[in-house]
């Protein structure tokens, strides 16, 4: 039913649909902590490293990892070098949370379910209980809130035994083990859960192998390497196509979504070269999500296969299964654009834990050395909409900034509300543009450790939570200045940005 207008409807001259899926994202790798309680086993997240002073255009610093390096994670139970084992305790303290998020109005939350918590290595043949009364009652909790559960199957939270004994993703066997997993999530929460997405940035697989496919190089020949990684997204994306039609299956009127990373590129000029290059750096960002949606590899993609020299094992009916069970909607993370350019290496450089590029002249940089572009949503969301016609859903978009507590115990934040405040009039500009948009979930809509440095001081949420880069703190959540400001735009569906 439409909603009527009138002088007395805030929301009336809001161009976002009624039913708008306003809230925030996490994942359970970066805020669950209780890293081996209740049997749960290591993943890759768990061997991630606290990095105080990397240089953020040190891209391997950020991201690489060796086999020493895994051996002794695996050896160490210290939560203080790796600081995703601790996270911010939303695994006690849940309730709390949630309670928040209903204050603030939420309709949705995105969470994450850890394969390890379920399955320890992977290979059980039955998941452990304790697991499954944590999740279940988690999306009790939301559904009671009013909340809207948006579950993510795989994010960067691989079972640290497959990586290690499969070869990460490499392995076919992993499809099985992994779909496997995905029924008895199905099977166990789907009475709360509508909304799902199969691999969180499924094109960052070449960014950082580790997190997102289970890949420690220096288990590879080099020149093997880009092959292998390849191999991995190929598995991954027939696991996806098979969660989606078990998921149709086991619960009727579910969705299954894909979710990227826009890494919107533009050309440093109207230099026909220029042009090319951000040509091909959208092809290549986009064609994850192109198998997903449109069921088959792109004829360039298989083309450049063939000009390299690269095998992939297709089993005798991954075309077919892909072809049958695309996705029902296409969510993404936006952050940043980047620009490309013929001398990019003598220009000068920014960068994020996405990708580093030329920089933009006409942008702002975060804390962190991100580009700030609202109007690269606006071009993203109307991209992407002629692309794929499909549902669009923005399930991260945020800005990790430094943040202080004032000595009344206040959190003033008014570069997060302009930010917010110009991201979603991005979105709206494209509402208006004809864009179906489902809904906007904030990344770390609580504070949570940092993806790639494991910091606490890169704050995004609309709540601080009480705890340092050290580890140190009383795990406090209070809200910030944008918490109220938050909690006021999804009251009026976005028509009031105050």
């Amino acid at each position: 039913m439409e909603r009527a207008a009138s002088k007395q409807d805030p929301c009336a001259a809001s161009p976002f649909p009624e039913g708008f899926l306003w809230g925030g994202a996490t994942a359970a790798n970066q805020c669950e902590g209780a890293w081996d309680e209740a049997g749960k086993g290591l993943t890759v997240a768990d061997c991630t490293t606290y990095k105080p002073n990397v240089d953020v255009k040190d891209y391997q610093a950020l991201h690489g990892i060796t086999s020493a390096q895994i051996a002794e994670a695996e050896a160490s139970r210290d939560t203080h070098r790796y600081p995703k084992r601790h996270g911010i305790d939303f695994y006690h303290r849940y309730k709390e949370d949630i309670a928040l998020f209903a204050e603030m109005g939420f309709k949705c939350l995105r969470v994450s379910i850890q394969w390890a918590r379920l399955f320890p290595t992977g290979m059980e043949d039955e998941p452990l209980q304790a697991g499954i009364d944590y999740y279940r009652d988690l999306f009790e909790t939301m559904r009671a809130a009013g909340i809207e559960p948006l579950v993510t199957l795989h994010h960067y939270e691989m079972p640290l035994y497959l990586a290690n004994h499969t070869q990460g993703w490499y392995q076919r066997q992993v499809i099985g083990l992994f779909v496997r997993f995905a029924k008895v999530c199905f099977r166990e929460f789907g009475p709360y859960v509508k909304y799902w997405l199969t691999f969180n940035e499924i094109d960052s697989a070449f960014r950082h192998p580790w997190t997102t496919v289970g890949i420690c190089p220096d288990r590879f020949e080099a020149s093997e390497l880009e092959a292998v990684i390849y191999q991995c997204v190929h598995n991954q994306l027939v696991a996806s196509a098979l969660a989606t039609k078990h998921l149709h299956r086991m619960v009727p009127g579910a969705q299954m979504g894909c979710m990227l990373t826009r890494t919107l590129t533009y050309p440093l000029n109207c230099d026909p070269k220029n042009m090319l290059l951000a040509q091909r750096d959208n092809r290549e960002n986009y064609w994850y999500g192109d198998v997903q949606a449109f069921g088959r590899y792109p004829r360039w993609l298989l083309n450049e296969w063939a000009e390299k020299g690269i095998h992939i094992d297709f089993g005798e009916a991954d075309e077919e299964i892909l072809a049958t069970y695309p996705v029902d909607f296409v969510s993404f993370s936006y952050y940043q654009s980047m620009v490309d350019s013929t001398d990019a290496v003598e220009r000068e450089k920014v960068c994020g834990n996405l990708a580093t590029g030329v920089k933009n002249p006409y942008l702002a940089t975060s804390d962190w050395g991100w580009q700030i572009d609202p109007d690269g949503l606006t071009y993203a969301l109307i991209d992407m909409c002629d692309r794929y016609r499909k549902p669009l859903f923005i399930v991260e978009n945020g800005l990790g900034a430094y943040d202080k507590v004032e000595e009344d115990g206040s959190i003033h934040d008014p570069y997060r509300i302009e930010y917010f405040r110009q991201h979603i009039k991005a979105i709206a500009a494209a509402i208006r543009a004809g864009v179906d948009v489902m809904g906007y979930t904030p990344w770390g809509c609580i504070d949570l450790v940092s993806m790639s440095t494991c910091q606490m001081s890169k704050r995004y949420g609309f709540v601080y939570v009480d705890l340092d880069d050290e580890g140190q703190g009383t795990y406090e959540r209070r809200r910030k200045d944008s918490f109220w400001w938050y909690q006021r735009v999804i009251a009026t569906n976005g028509a009031d940005l105050g």
